[in-house]
């Protein structure tokens, strides 16, 4: 009977570029040898010297992993189409150590709504299981929360936090994509957890309703894996520098205003915003986007860099912008990227630290306290 194997891109060369095989076959086992067959040497590819399928290797029987199966002895029928997907190396070690356990089988619908990641030799279904079970905050559900949040659900990462406490305005929807008319005067955060519901029903949304300040930061940053700041004030800028390093957490920092935008990755021990700037400007010297304004598109573009940042953090592959300032100017087009360095005599992270827990950080700044605009009863919505 006629099968149906997807030959991924690094296999191709084995079979004259071809993505989709046809061969006969009533077990995986036939049809990896009739592939082989045709095409010899494909069998080195997919089978280990103890003629076994190895760890970095996934087959998939009609988007279901064949060792949910019977292995390579799984029957087959006509029409049955086989994926032979490498995966990522890693993620088969002991409990504790990053490691995705096998038995958290991606499903059917996994498989299909993430096979462009799966395919992919730095993903695969290692490291689409990593994001399932990656947690991450974003703090703001505005221009550059957005497109985070956006691509984070669409990506499948399992667990995502969202610190907004503001409501839906008309300006909003010049660069927030998580918001859309029907919205307006609706509580963001409500909006956003419909948006991301309809992209990916499987993602969990955390909702943190209120102003992050330094009574609140230690009981909701802790709970992530990685923290994306998308703050549009320099007092909660610092405190969340200042609470994802002390509490040893991942920051993916990024900055937006007029056309211009900024993105770097804070770990801890690397540096910190404080070694970045470390004070504020007085208050009134840089204006907000709200005085000056900020291309909607920017915000697409910043936000897209900071979302790659945390998959490249999740999956650990790339070079992180950890030690680098990327600096993207739209009327130009123009990418730099400079070179940060952790200063020794940083408040924070530096040798001899005097900010050893959270400030007032609006005194620090000398800026206003932000105050949670009362919610209308017919507004509210979704868990906080």
């Amino acid at each position: 009977m006629p099968v149906s194997i997807y030959i991924p891109g690094p296999f191709r060369r084995l079979t004259h570029n071809r993505e989709y095989v046809s061969v006969e076959g009533t077990t995986v086992a036939e049809v990896l040898d009739a592939v082989n067959a045709r095409y010899p040497g494909f069998d080195m590819l997919v089978y280990n010297r103890e003629r076994a399928i190895p760890a970095h290797i996934n087959i998939y029987v009609n988007n279901q992993e064949i060792h949910e199966l019977d292995g390579t002895a799984t029957a087959l029928q006509d029409g049955d189409q086989l994926a032979v997907i490498p995966a990522v190396a890693g993620g088969a070690g002991a409990p504790g150590n990053g490691a995705v356990p096998a038995s958290a089988a991606l499903t059917p619908d996994e498989v299909m709504r993430y096979s462009r990641h799966i395919i992919m030799n730095q993903v695969g279904p290692g490291g689409q299981r990593k994001l399932r079970n990656a947690k991450v905050l974003v703090v703001g559900a505005g221009g550059l929360g957005s497109p985070v949040a956006i691509y984070l659900a669409l990506a499948g990462v399992g667990t995502i936090g969202i610190v907004e406490f503001d409501t839906v305005d008309l300006s909003n929807l010049q660069r927030q994509l998580l918001h859309q008319t029907a919205d307006v005067g609706k509580r963001k955060l409500q909006s956003a957890r419909e948006t991301l519901a309809a992209y990916n029903p499987h993602v969990t949304i955390v909702g943190h309703e209120a102003p992050l300040t330094s009574d609140n930061a230690f009981d909701i940053i802790p709970q992530y894996d990685i923290i994306v700041n998308g703050a549009d004030n320099f007092a909660t800028r610092y405190l969340v520098n200042d609470a994802a390093y002390l509490s040893g957490k991942t920051l993916v920092d990024g900055s937006i205003l007029l056309f211009d935008g900024q993105a770097t990755v804070f770990k801890p021990g690397s540096g910190c915003y404080r070694c970045l700037y470390p004070a504020p400007p007085p208050p009134g010297l840089v204006p907000s986007c709200a005085e000056a304004g900020v291309l909607g598109a920017i915000t697409g573009i910043v936000g897209s860099i900071q979302a790659t940042e945390v998959f490249k953090q999740v999956l650990d592959i790339g070079e992180p912008l950890v030690g680098r300032l990327l600096l993207v100017d739209a009327l130009t087009m123009e990418f730099r990227t400079m070179k940060l360095r952790r200063d020794p005599e940083c408040p924070l992270c530096g040798e001899h630290p005097t900010v050893t827990t959270l400030i007032d950080y609006d005194q620090f700044c000398g800026s206003p306290p932000l105050v949670a605009p009362e919610p209308e009863p017919a507004a509210v919505g979704g868990d906080s």
